[in-house]
């Protein structure tokens, strides 16, 4: 049983090591994410293991396939970079990697009262040895309505650590959870866009949910209203963010994400010019607060994710399944 694993990053190795002794795998690893120019590192192997950056399309599925590979696992809870068409079209079996829901919902919350009080101006002021509070009076979390929009494993526990705030929470999702149900008030999206002070998003990139904030929701909105996503970058229709922003409709803007951000994101850019004009133009607003994607960036994270791959791929070839299978 032989597996390859992509875009491996150095905390990963020591799990991985871990698991390649318990389960007794042979396994090929590279930091490269998968490309043409490494697909050859697969020969022999059955599954394949991916981070969750760079595109899968069909030109490299065609390629796993002709070398018998069966089995993927992105190491990922998002899997919007692998052309799913053709992950069904030629037969292979899909899975994601879950991770406890701390890591992303402790930074959504940092993320909200970062903006509610004014963290980044602070910061910048005192760069230029500014200290006084003209700029810096901020708001209370208690007093505040929050709209969490999906209540998933991170959706639900976001909801749980805002319950200690005192504030109130409204939530909309597909799926109604009765424990999250005893701490916040399921209700339509129109509501929760009308009643928000803050809203955050914790739902999957899917063609219903791309671009689901635009114009036409914003205005729906309350007058500087707080937006979060530490979700997916392409929920957010950066042009109209940007409106938002420069008019007023957006209070306060931070996003761990970024429409675009492929090829920017987890890389030194430091000598480069980068082209994604509309990360450089809203980075610069001061109530608008762009981290990397780095908000499941803890070792917890990372371990959890490492052994939900590989024990996803060794169930799919002792049982022809896994509990975080995606069914086609």
């Amino acid at each position: 049983m032989k597996f390859t694993f992509y875009g491996m990053w150095e905390d990963e190795r020591a799990k991985l090591n871990e698991l390649q002794k318990k389960y007794a795998f042979e396994c090929v690893s590279t930091s490269e994410e998968i490309s043409p120019t490494n697909i050859g590192l697969s020969e022999g192997s059955i599954g394949v293991s991916l981070l969750g950056k760079g595109r899968v399309d069909e030109k490299i599925l065609v390629a796993l396939s002709e070398r018998g590979i069966r089995f993927l696992s992105t190491r990922s809870i998002g899997y919007n970079h692998i052309d799913l068409n053709a992950v069904k079209k030629y037969g292979f079996k899909l899975c994601n990697s879950q991770y406890p829901p701390d890591s992303v919902a402790e930074f959504t919350v940092m993320l909200m009262l970062m903006s509610l009080r004014k963290y980044k101006q602070a910061l910048w002021l005192q760069q230029v040895n500014d200290y006084a509070l003209d700029y810096l009076k901020g708001g209370v979390l208690r007093q505040k309505t929050v709209g969490v929009i999906g209540t998933g494993h991170i959706g639900g526990r976001v909801i749980e650590i805002l319950s200690g705030f005192g504030c109130r929470i409204l939530c909309h999702s597909a799926d109604h959870n009765p424990e999250t149900a005893r701490l916040a008030e399921y209700t339509d999206l129109e509501t929760l866009y009308k009643q928000s002070d803050i809203i955050t998003f914790h739902v999957p990139l899917l063609p219903s949910t791309k671009h689901m904030i635009n114009s036409e929701s914003l205005a729906k909105m309350k007058d500087g209203v707080v937006l979060i996503n530490t979700a997916r970058g392409e929920l957010f229709d950066t042009e109209a963010i940007i409106e938002g922003v420069e008019n007023g409709k957006i209070g306060a803007l931070a996003m761990d994400v970024f429409e675009g951000e492929d090829g920017i994101y987890h890389v030194d850019r430091t000598d480069d010019i980068l082209r994604n004009r509309n990360m450089a133009y809203l980075r610069q607003f001061p109530n608008v607060v762009l981290t990397p994607h780095m908000a499941f960036y803890t070792q917890l994270s990372m371990d959890s994710m490492m052994q939900n791959s590989v024990e996803g791929l060794i169930d799919f070839v002792r049982t022809g399944t896994n509990r975080f299978e995606i069914k086609l």
